[in-house]
């Protein structure tokens, strides 16, 4: 089985950039988006529909803004919309879709380039955190995927020395991604199979920064020790270009 999560940074935008040409090449059986920043009625639904998908959107109630999603080949047994929290449930941070065996999670974590913001982005973290913890009772094999606009170790940014007061990379940000996955009890996949450094799924669109490679990498595909024997191939798409960020692959033998 073939999982993206992809940040398109505006569905209808990524749309006029060929993303259903990409889609269909990259063929996989499920797609977590983030920041779809569009309602329902403005998505091409019957689009992704002849390309074999199901698609399921959770947006926000400001127009424009954040949104979530998730396109399956496979139907779902079962689609959440939210947390039950309304303040993020009214951005529209996390949708989730149940299978046979597994459940798959799109989440957007908020950011806090306007530092105004982190406090939210933290009280989120926290929040998330409990809501996996719980879950995992009734659904031990979870799939999580999304924008965490979080850099957990200094080989995820490309200047960690530089950027170390910077949100996406304080030290209370990633303190609390060590706690998520070691708490949660979870594996980041990409990190699983390349503990190689420079690799990135977002640049800035200043200064040549992804011609330059100097990125930094917020998405993540985790998932639950319970899948770590069907993992079987971890990579990070940058040669898509849709969006400041790109996509993240996760391939399991389910």
């Amino acid at each position: 089985m073939r999982l993206i999560t992809y940040n398109v940074n505006g569905i209808r935008a990524a749309f006029t950039k060929d993303f259903l040409g990409w889609l269909k090449t990259a063929d996989p059986d499920i797609i977590c988006i983030q920041e779809s920043k569009a309602g329902n009625d403005q998505i091409d639904i019957e689009s992704l529909e002849k390309l074999g998908y199901h698609s399921y959107w959770h947006s926000a109630v400001k127009k424009g803004y954040s949104g979530v999603g998730i396109a399956s080949k496979i139907k779902p047994n079962h689609v959440e919309y939210g947390c039950g929290i309304e303040s993020y449930d009214n951005e529209g941070r996390i949708i989730r879709a149940d299978f046979d065996g597994f459940s798959a999670i799109s989440v957007y974590v908020p950011s806090a380039s306007n530092i105004e913001r982190l406090d939210f982005k933290m009280q989120f973290c926290h929040d998330f955190l409990e809501y996996i913890k719980n879950l995992k009772k009734e659904i031990p094999n979870l799939i999580i995927s999304g924008d965490f606009n979080i850099c957990h170790e200094a080989i995820d940014i490309h200047n960690p020395v530089g950027l170390k007061n910077v949100s996406g990379f304080l030290p209370m940000e990633r303190e609390w991604m060590t706690n998520f996955i070691n708490e949660c009890e979870l594996i980041d996949s990409f990190r699983f199979f390349n503990n190689e450094p420079d690799h990135y799924t977002w640049w800035s669109y200043r200064q040549n920064s992804r011609e330059r490679n100097k990125g930094w990498r917020l998405d993540y595909n985790f998932t639950s020790y319970g899948l770590k024997d069907k993992l079987s191939r971890a990579v990070i798409l940058k040669e898509a270009i849709h969006s400041d960020h790109c996509p993240a692959l996760l391939e399991l033998d389910l």
